[in-house]
């Protein structure tokens, strides 16, 4: 099967959150069983043309009122494999995307022309097909930013070479939908019958993933949890209608992990390598997490590690809120060390250079750093996630692999790969808690303390029943693939 991946993120050359990582190691898992892959996205500012192949011949691309021209650029995704490589191909317009930031920059969080900039690249992927004369059976759309696929298959591009295409639209996040002001429609080239009927209308503006949600011949979200949460309104963002409108051709299928990046067994980022029979290297990962960090080499304290976005989704306000937030009483009451690698909105990160200058069990670094992220995983004991919602979350899933015990919030993805402690039993993969507030999040990262400090035996055994969990993509793929089969069945 050939399948086409547009997305406007992948790992190692974009990435703001998941999405990157799940689409590269998505692509990749397909490859190995037996598919021909390609994934497409626009070559940002910050991805090096100079370590790219550059394509013959510019490529012209028809938008509302004209044509744009770009061109366009070629290598392989880290990890193909030499028999069925998968090739990442990047659409190169300097007015769109010559510039710093992906979707904004903390001066100008959302750039005001990212609907004709996705709309343009959109539209490019077809153009793309048609200059190489490879015409996918599966166009696979990620999030708002390629919503607009689906959309030009079903009601302009569904014929000739790709009259049995089908599209998948994948949901992400519910909370970033693409909406912008309707002047912007005349772009897209698509007529006025469309925006009415093919369901880009959202209160007098457009709605480019409500739109792609109407057209994509199959939709799905990445776990069970989050595909029921988001037909309610409480998680809907307002698209909860359609998306119980359009239950039948909607699914979860829990995210991977890219098991050989994220591996304490081979692992380059940490000291040394570990397994469950085997958890000396861990002892050494958080040796040198407290040395990176700046704090006491104290073994029989436990570290409680966040690497996150610092918005409110991620639980921050709850946090590091300055009036209400309960991370200083987490630090100051509890007999516990705590670091965090994290970048976002500015009031959050300045709340932690506050805390990381005046508490001295508290280190918190503004950034981001693949090196980091993998030491603090491997050295922590715990790893906090108090998402407000997620909809897989993949931190989580890497803590349990390498024996780090998640403390989440009863949401989501969260929810399908965490088991609560019974302490009765002394069974269970994490500590989970219900309701978002400060006092949940305090009494929960309490409990997972106490229990080190007095039940060493439960977490020991925790630790080794999270690391033999099979979170690889195989699986995951494989439900990608039955996927496809039934959206193609369904057109033919």
């Amino acid at each position: 099967m050939k399948i086409l991946m547009v997305t406007s993120e992948a790992v190692p050359f974009a990435k703001t959150g998941g999405l990157g990582d799940a689409v590269s190691a998505l692509a990749l898992a397909l490859a190995r069983l037996g598919h021909e892959v390609r994934v497409v996205l626009p070559r940002y500012y910050s991805v090096d043309r100079g370590k790219l192949t550059p394509l013959e011949g510019e490529m012209g691309v028809p938008v509302g009122g004209g044509e744009e021209w770009c061109a366009v650029y070629q290598t392989e995704i880290p990890g193909s494999r030499k028999d069925n490589p998968v090739f990442a191909y990047f659409i190169d317009h300097e007015r769109f995307f010559g510039r710093d930031g992906i979707y904004g920059t903390p001066g100008e969080p959302d750039f005001l022309d990212n609907p004709r900039r996705f709309t343009f690249f959109n539209r490019a992927v077809f153009q793309l097909c048609r200059k190489f004369k490879w015409f996918p059976d599966v166009l696979h759309a990620h999030d708002w930013a390629a919503a607009l696929v689906p959309v030009l298959l079903k009601y302009e591009q569904r014929q000739g070479p790709f009259e049995k295409t089908v599209s998948i639209l994948t949901i992400h996040n519910m909370g970033y939908q693409g909406i912008y002001a309707k002047d912007n429609f005349h772009y897209t080239g698509l007529g006025w019958n469309v925006y009415y009927e093919g369901g880009f209308e959202d209160w007098n503006m457009m709605n480019f993933l409500k739109a792609g949600i109407w057209a994509a011949d199959r939709l799905n979200t990445v776990s069970e949890r989050y595909a029921e949460e988001t037909k309610t309104q409480a998680h809907g963002f307002r698209l909860d209608g359609p998306l119980r409108y359009r239950s039948a051709d909607y699914r979860g299928i829990l995210n991977g992990v890219d098991t050989e990046v994220w591996n304490p067994a081979m692992d380059r980022y940490i000291p040394v390598a570990y397994t469950a029979k085997d958890l000396s290297g861990k002892a050494k990962a958080k040796e040198a997490l407290q040395t990176a960090f700046g704090l006491p080499n104290e073994p029989d304290t436990p570290i409680v590690g966040m690497v996150t976005r610092l918005t409110g989704q991620k639980g921050v306000g709850e946090i590091f809120g300055p009036d209400y937030g309960c991370g200083w009483g987490i630090c100051r009451e509890m007999q516990l060390q705590f670091v965090l690698l994290g970048t976002g909105e500015l009031w959050c990160e300045n709340e932690i250079r506050n805390m990381t200058a005046n508490q001295p069990n508290f280190k918190g670094r503004i950034g981001y750093s693949e090196e980091t992220a993998h030491l603090i995983e491997a050295g922590s004991d715990f790893f906090l996630m108090p998402s407000q919602y997620e909809p897989c979350g993949l931190n989580q899933m890497y803590s349990l692999l390498y024996g780090t015990l998640p403390i989440v919030r009863n949401t989501g993805g969260l929810a399908d790969t965490v088991e609560n402690y019974d302490q009765k039993r002394g069974t269970g993969t994490g500590f989970m808690f219900n309701d978002l507030t400060p006092g949940a999040i305090y009494n929960t990262v309490g409990w997972a303390v106490w229990a080190y400090y007095n039940k060493r035996e439960d977490i020991e055994k925790m630790r080794i029943r999270g690391m033999k969990h099979d979170f690889s993509w195989k699986q995951s793929a494989k439900k990608y693939v039955e996927m496809y089969n039934d959206a193609k069945k369904a057109v033919e």
